[in-house]
């Protein structure tokens, strides 16, 4: 076994199940839900229910900070591992 990711910290089964569910969303998904967002808040804020604007306003954000969690889980995380399995071996 190869030291140098022997004291590598796991992720813990939680970790592990949201990856495995957040791997298989594409990207699109959250970038979309954003700009869908946005688009609500706008047409709340035209229509002069300011309080409905900022509550689909405030949802943006999380929506794109989704968005980038699934990207490091794709990248660096779940599917890493299961792409390239070699690379984690020796």
């Amino acid at each position: 076994m190869d030291t140098k990711h022997q004291n590598t910290p796991q992720e813990g089964p939680v970790a592990k199940n949201i990856e495995a569910v957040t791997s298989r969303v594409p990207s699109d998904v959250f970038l979309w839900t954003a700009i869908g967002a946005i688009s609500l808040s706008l047409s709340m804020k035209l229509m002069k229910k300011s309080h409905l604007a900022l509550f689909f306003g405030q949802w943006v954000s999380p929506f794109l900070l989704m968005g980038i969690y699934n990207k490091i889980v794709k990248t660096n995380g779940h599917d890493r591992k299961h792409r390239n399995p070699r690379m984690f071996r020796k």
